[in-house]
């Protein structure tokens, strides 16, 4: 408060004499910089802030300092208010108004090393610690205080060992030593030998048997090996170093011996813990060089395998085969010496689980290398494929993982496996759960992906063709398919996706395998879900595969594409299931704009396209059935539900209409369902959902700002029809239109929405400004004073029929912008309320 300028010292003299009264003193000088740093909702201008803090604080830093030092060994002190004490100062310190020189100048700076012995005071004194030498880094302005602290970190060392069985005191001492590495790090490089026992404290953490402490070092190793890494040579002791720090890091990742003893989620925090670790096996690599570290873990390996089966535990192979897998981020493609060893030594190791699934995503992140040396292929390809035969889930997902990258990454030597692959899938693929069966047939679409275009269509037509029956089979059996079918059938259409995801489009002229499978398969699309539509799996699945199809297809699929639009009508009308609307968008995007094209085309041939081309003037007819029944399905929807229970439904049918509009605006504007969807589209608006609402705000900016509202000397034909449509639709609508831009302006209405809600609402206030001016005080009474102040409201009225009454309509961005900025204050005010001193 500007009427106490002299808080500090005013509370000082108040409270700072009575023991009684010294811990509030000491918690509103510990709350005092904190507050000042972060409380943002302080109202006032940053020149004032600056000139607050600099009278509150930096006036004061002395002083506390003087205080603090008196109040640390004062006769009678307790320990909880030495532990104030170094709260407090850790607070100065952080805020930056006590300096390391001023506070080296006191009792202070060696009473916090001394605290270190006291159980009690360790960890407030572990912190002050840290921000002191943390204020240091600038070196050669701290070097007075450098050389005071670094002695006293150093003689810490032994205390690791001293104090072994205590975890909580060896992570306050890793805490420091590892802060004055970091900080210390050039000097580390400049005098090695005399800031080397640091290095050596933080290996020593590193090694801690606990792993919620090891990580605290990970920082240091990191910067350190981003400094020395670069170097054309590196200090032995350094070298030592990380080699030491690589083998302790390898000891770490192996799991416990009993691993059942690990719970559900200690078994999952420990396996998020070793990839960690394996960053800093990456930083091993940066400093000894990746060659080096693969043959040292290599050697672990082999050395483990000399010994008898018998003294062998599968865990001595794991972790090093993990620490492979880490490392092989950093390995060279044309790497002749180390990978060789790996690879050869696969073959070799024990059958056991654990130790098969950590040889397999070894070969899941070499397949660069392996791409670089394909006459590996064959040996990894039965690897993997008896990975698949193993009765663990987790191989044989590695398996699957395998064989996906290996076919991402060396797909053009994998085409003459195909065969194999086919023969695969028949076979043992039939075993396989869904998830390792699905990344298989993405592993075929990469090689597939890689042919020639010929080749590449016979071979997705075999794969295709096979998931196709299984589905022609069960729409056509008489009885009705068991759930078991449906659930095998969908697994079948999401691998086929998958295939046509990767594969994407053969380009423009299908290859002839292709030309006659969009009519084929659509037939056998048509048929199951006329028999099993109303499932939403079933629903989800097909449409998806559709999705990617019309892609694929292109021009091609015109033929069918009125049948998939009617019958993506019929469906979403009988279930409601916005996926249906979805797949109608998708088709209408790709061919509504069919008759600018000159031609397209069907079977490999080019045909002229015009006006009478039945297949187009079917498509038309498609679109118009399609808005009027889906328009109908959704006001029939809104009747019975809320908005909000509608999300998925209100985004896919706007998202058709936005592709409607675009591609076929005639048929958009002059429907009989144009002014029904118009109010329909209105709901979104009150729907808490970002893409829901950006959608339906692009709807309402294309409509009410469409060139056929302008003053055009000679106007398109139908554009008099398109502006009659939105001119009857905006009278009868435009009132709660507005309601719902500005209610959801001033509350849910995502902030980068505000532009478009401007565009809309400046071509209201142009086209329609005497309705909007009648309009407005009538709505922005009914709005509430939580999401406006009613001064608020009054002047964005005012600005509006300014501007409107002027035919200034660049000023309407303007009011809106006001409006949103003071809504957007009134809601902070209520959610956090206003701060001060």
């Amino acid at each position: 408060m500007p009427s106490w300028p002299n808080a500090v010292e005013g509370m000082i003299e108040v409270f700072g004499t009575e023991p009684e009264t010294v811990p509030l003193l000491l918690q509103f000088l510990t709350l005092l910089p904190e507050e000042l740093n972060s409380n943002t909702r302080i109202p006032i201008t940053d020149d004032e802030y600056k000139e607050r803090a600099a009278r509150l604080l930096t006036a004061n830093s002395n002083r506390v300092l003087e205080l603090l030092s008196l109040y640390i060994q004062a006769s009678g002190v307790t320990t909880a208010v030495q532990i104030q004490v170094f709260n407090c100062l850790r607070s100065w310190i952080i805020a930056g108004e006590v300096s390391s020189i001023g506070l080296a100048e006191t009792q202070l700076f060696a009473f916090s090393f001394d605290a270190l012995a006291s159980d009690e005071l360790f960890d407030a004194a572990v912190d002050v610690i840290c921000e002191l030498i943390h204020e240091t880094q600038e070196i050669d302005d701290n070097m007075a205080v450098i050389e005071l602290i670094v002695p006293r970190v150093i003689a810490l060392k032994p205390l690791l060992l001293k104090h072994r069985e205590d975890p909580d005191k060896i992570k306050g001492y890793a805490r420091i030593f590892t802060e004055a590495g970091e900080t210390y790090r050039v000097l580390l490089l400049r005098h090695t030998e005399t800031f080397f026992p640091i290095v050596e404290a933080i290996g020593e953490c590193s090694a801690y048997p606990d792993l919620e402490i090891v990580p605290i070092t990970f920082p240091f190793w990191m910067r350190l090996a981003q400094n020395i890494g670069k170097k054309s040579s590196v200090p032995q002791l350094f070298l030592d170093a990380y080699r030491s720090l690589m083998r302790v890091i390898i000891s770490h990742l192996h799991f416990p011996s009993d691993s059942d003893a690990l719970t559900g989620q200690e078994a999952d925090s420990f396996r998020s813990f070793r990839h960690v670790m394996g960053d800093t096996l990456k930083d091993c690599c940066f400093v000894l060089r990746t060659d080096t570290c693969l043959l040292a873990t290599y050697e672990l390996i082999t050395t483990a395998l000399s010994r008898s089966p018998e003294a062998l535990s599968w865990q001595e192979i794991e972790a090093p085969l993990f620490a492979l897998r880490s490392m092989g981020a950093e390995i060279d493609p044309n790497d002749n010496n180390a990978v060789p060893k790996i690879m050869d030594l696969i073959p070799s190791l024990p059958n056991h689980p654990r130790v098969r699934y950590a040889a397999l995503l070894i070969i899941s992140r070499y397949t660069e290398w392996i791409n670089m040396h394909p006459d590996y292929i064959r040996f990894q390809l039965q690897y993997i494929s008896a990975g698949f035969e193993d009765s663990d889930i987790e191989v044989s997902a590695a398996a699957g993982q395998a064989l996906k990258y290996l076919c991402q990454d060396c797909k053009q030597h994998l085409v003459d496996f195909l065969p194999t692959l086919h023969t695969f899938l028949s076979t043992t693929g039939l075993k396989l759960v869904q998830d390792d069966r699905r990344q298989v047939y993405e592993a075929i679409a990469h090689v597939i992906s890689a042919m020639p275009m010929d080749r590449a269509a016979e071979s997705l037509r075999t794969f295709t063709l096979d998931i196709l029956a299984q589905v022609h089979t069960i729409a056509s059996r008489p009885t009705a398919a068991t759930q078991e079918d449906i659930f095998n059938i969908n697994n079948g259409l999401e691998n086929l996706e998958i295939m046509l995801h990767v594969i994407r489009s053969f380009g423009e002229e299908l290859p002839i395998a292709c030309q006659n499978t969009c009519q084929q398969a659509w037939l056998v699309f048509d048929t199951f879900l006329t028999k099993y539509g109303s499932s939403y799996d079933v629903t989800e699945r097909t449409t998806r595969v559709l999705r990617h199809a019309v892609t694929f297809f292109d021009k091609a699929a015109l033929p069918v594409a009125p049948a998939v639009v009617d019958r993506m009508s019929h469906a979403f009308e009988a279930t409601g299931y916005s996926s249906y609307l979805w797949i109608a968008g998708k088709v209408i995007d790709a061919f509504g704009d069919e008759e600018d094209r000159r031609s397209v085309w069907i079977a490999g041939k080019a045909m002229n396209v015009s006006g009478n081309n039945e297949a187009y003037q079917l498509l038309r007819g498609s679109f118009k059935v399609l808005f009027e029944r889906s328009t109908a399905k959704v006001v029939s929807l809104l009747q019975l539900k809320s908005p909000s229970d509608l999300p998925d439904v209100l985004e896919d049918y706007v998202q058709m209409l936005l592709k409607l509009v675009d591609k076929s605006p005639d048929i958009f504007f002059q429907s009989s369902a144009f002014p029904v969807a118009f109010r329909a589209s209105m709901a979104a608006l009150t729907v808490v959902h970002t893409d829901v609402i950006f959608a339906a705000l692009d709807l309402f900016r294309i409509i009410l700002t469409h060139n056929c509202l302008s003053d055009n000397l000679s106007p398109p034909p139908k554009f008099p029809l398109y502006a009659a449509a939105i001119q009857a639709a905006f009278e009868k609508e435009g009132y709660e239109l507005v309601g719902y831009l500005l209610a959801g302006l001033m509350s849910d209405f995502p902030e980068d929405s505000t532009s478009t809600v401007v565009s809309v609402f400046r071509s209201i206030a142009s086209t329609w400004g005497p309705q909007l001016l009648s309009w407005l005080p009538m709505i922005l009474g009914q709005l509430p004073v939580a999401a406006a102040t009613n001064e608020a409201k009054t002047r964005f009225l005012s600005d509006i029929t300014s501007a409107v009454k002027a035919r200034e309509y660049d000023k309407v961005k303007y009011a809106i912008l006001e409006l949103n900025r003071a809504s957007r204050k009134t809601r902070e005010r209520r959610r956090g309320g206003m701060g001060g001193l």
